[in-house]
């Protein structure tokens, strides 16, 4: 079997972070399908221009006869299914965009994988892998003294988001049982880090603070998270790429559970050291509490110890290294930043926003 790779979703925060990882640590081709939403940005993969083992394709997991002709034409030893809308706001706005496609979309995909699959010949048959990335919001909420999440857990989503990719899960896992397909989860928490778009916590933050803008904070801000930076999920779900078991799902989670007002003080105390305000003030001074989510979760927790057990994977970031690489790298891209705080965007951060004060 050729020695390529098909990413969905390749275009963003994670997927192209992965590609990049794995184009770096890897000699195969990468086959990155990425529709190009408002979070999908080629300038995520500037770095890439020139190299021929990037191959990266527009069109959507949807489209089930493009994504036929990929495979048919380059014959992936493994599809990392990525895509996805991801943003838990922007589901309770507009659920059906997250039906179609993180539903129908892993539907239509899961159909072509398998009548490809079903005609490779035995010897690929046992190589392939269909990798599904998924979230820890599927499992619900967690109270203060619960104990993490484990891939045991029974799925109790509460948002459209967190639904229609519990459904997607779903989908994956039926594919396995009735059809054979050899397939792989991961379920992750909250990921920070390089290219992630800013309508999610950290970036939106940094961005809002440079830009002299409030500091919005849902509720009282005790939300609890766990936090894995970009690279060690990306690290992880190669691991699981390589070494998981067929069927199986994986928890990928960063040992970082904080609230989402420390992350707050962490980040406006890292930006006082790196840019201070030139009025001599302290970025604290920009916090505003904003009128919470409806249906937000309370608290999400990963218990990553079955990958660590199985596949000896484990992060090699604390929040702190972590957090601090993050803050260095908004402040060194700025040009990024500005370039994807187009018009729709500042459309959604005021549709979003208005009326929480």
């Amino acid at each position: 079997m050729n020695k390529c790779i098909l990413v969905t979703g390749g275009a963003g925060f994670i997927g192209a972070n992965f590609v990049i990882d794995w184009l770096a640590q890897s000699e195969t081709t990468v086959i990155n399908l990425d529709c190009l939403t408002y979070a999908g940005n080629l300038e995520n993969l500037s770095s890439l221009e020139g190299n021929s083992r990037h191959i990266f394709v527009k069109g959507s997991i949807g489209d089930s006869a493009l994504v036929a002709e990929l495979m048919a034409k380059h014959q992936p030893y493994a599809i990392i299914n990525f895509a996805a809308e991801s943003h838990v706001d922007r589901s309770i706005h507009a659920p059906e965009d997250f039906i179609q496609t993180n539903i129908v979309g892993t539907f239509r995909l899961l159909e072509v994988t398998r009548n490809y699959w079903n005609n490779l010949p035995k010897e690929d048959q046992q190589d392939f892998r269909f990798l599904h990335v998924s979230t820890d919001e599927v499992y619900g909420s967690l109270k203060k003294d619960d104990p993490a999440f484990s891939e045991s857990n029974p799925y109790e989503p509460n948002s459209p988001y967190s639904a229609s990719k519990a459904a997607s899960d779903h989908l994956v896992r039926a594919y396995h049982h009735t059809y054979g397909l050899p397939v792989l989860t991961t379920n992750c928490s909250n990921n920070y880090g390089p290219y992630q778009f800013p309508e999610k916590l950290i970036p939106l933050l940094i961005a809002n603070a440079l830009a002299d803008k409030p500091l919005p904070v849902y509720g009282d801000g005790q939300q609890i998270r766990d936090w894995l930076y970009v690279a060690d999920h990306c690290a992880g779900i190669r691991r699981v790429l390589e070494s998981g078991r067929v069927g199986e799902t994986y928890n990928i989670g960063g040992w970082n559970e904080m609230a989402n007002l420390d992350i707050v003080h962490t980040i406006c105390a890292l930006l006082d050291e790196a840019q201070p305000r030139s009025d001599g003030k302290g970025y604290r001074e920009q916090i505003t509490f904003v009128t919470d989510r409806p249906g937000h979760d309370r608290r999400y927790a990963i218990d990553a110890s079955k990958i660590e057990r199985e596949l000896g994977w484990k992060p090699a970031e604390t929040f702190t290294t972590g957090i601090r690489k993050t803050v260095q790298w908004y402040l060194d891209n700025t040009e990024w930043v500005a370039h994807v705080q187009s018009g729709s965007y500042r459309d959604w951060v005021e549709k979003n926003y208005s009326g929480r004060s």
